[in-house]
C-alpha cells in the first residue's frame, strides 16, 4: 500500500485552453512537508487548484487523499475537500460572525449536525492553534497572525490528511510568519499531516528547510534548490 497522499503521473495542467504545466510527475507522502516555489505565473496556484479540485484534470493520472482526480464529478469534489484543508493568504474569514461561528459554518457545510460534537471539535482545533480563549472574538478583533491561526484551525476541522497552504505567511510580519511556520511544522509532525505550502518567501524556506518543488518554464522540478539573490 503506497504512502503517497499526492500521486501525479504524466499530468498536464491547463488554465482554460492554455497549457501551464506539462508532464508533471509528483509524489508526496503522509506526514511530509513540501514547499512549492516559483515565480509568479509559473503555475503554482494552478497546481494547487488542481489538487483541491478547482481546476479539472484533463490529461494524466492523479490521486489525492485516495480520490482519483481524472474526471472527478463536481458532486464528488466536496468529498475530496473533506479530506483536505486549504489555508489562504487572505484568511477568507466571514466578517459578520465570531470565530466559533466561522468554524461552525464550515462544519455544517461539510455535513456535521450534532451541536455537542461540533462544539467539541471547535474547542479542539482552537486549542491546537493556540487560540483556546478566542472563540467569541470577531475577526476584526484579531491580529493578522491570529486570523491566520483561525484559518489553519478551519483547515483542521475535518482531520485532513493533507493541508494545502497558499502563501500563508504572505501578509504577515517576520515574527508572526515564524510562529505560523512553527505551527504548520508542528501539525505536520505531530499529526502526521502532509503539508504542501506555496510561498514566495525564501527567508522562510531558509529558516525552516524542507523538500522543495519548483515550477519553472512549464515544468515541475522536484528536490529543487533556490538561489538567494
Amino acid at each position: 500500500m503506497s504512502d503517497a497522499i499526492i500521486d501525479l503521473r504524466h499530468v498536464n495542467i491547463y488554465q482554460g485552453s492554455g497549457l501551464v504545466l506539462a508532464d508533471v510527475h509528483l509524489q508526496v507522502n503522509k506526514g511530509e512537508f513540501v514547499y512549492l516555489v516559483g515565480k509568479t505565473g509559473t503555475g503554482k496556484s494552478s497546481l494547487l487548484k488542481t489538487l483541491y479540485g478547482e481546476l479539472p484534470l484533463v490529461e494524466g493520472e492523479a490521486t489525492v487523499a485516495g480520490f482519483s482526480l481524472k474526471g472527478l464529478d463536481w458532486k464528488k469534489v466536496p468529498y475530496l475537500r473533506r479530506n483536505l484543508g486549504v489555508v489562504f493568504q487572505d484568511f477568507q474569514l466571514l466578517t459578520d460572525r465570531n470565530v466559533n461561528d466561522n468554524l461552525k459554518f464550515v462544519l455544517r457545510a461539510t455535513g456535521w449536525t450534532d451541536e455537542r460534537l461540533m462544539n467539541e471539535k471547535i474547542a479542539d482545533v482552537l486549542d491546537k492553534v493556540g487560540l483556546k480563549s478566542k472563540g467569541f472574538k470577531m475577526p476584526f478583533e484579531l491580529s493578522g497572525g491570529e486570523q491566520q491561526r483561525v484559518d489553519i484551525a478551519r483547515a483542521l476541522l475535518n482531520s485532513p490528511k493533507l493541508i494545502l497552504a497558499d502563501e500563508p505567511t504572505g501578509n504577515l510580519d517576520p515574527e508572526t510568519s515564524d510562529e505560523i511556520m512553527k505551527l504548520l511544522f508542528h501539525i505536520s509532525r505531530d499529526y502526521n499531516t502532509t503539508v504542501v505550502m506555496a510561498t514566495h518567501d525564501y527567508i522562510v524556506v531558509q529558516k525552516f528547510p524542507a523538500r522543495l518543488i519548483r515550477t519553472e518554464q512549464g515544468k515541475v522540478v522536484d528536490n529543487a534548490t533556490i538561489n538567494i539573490q
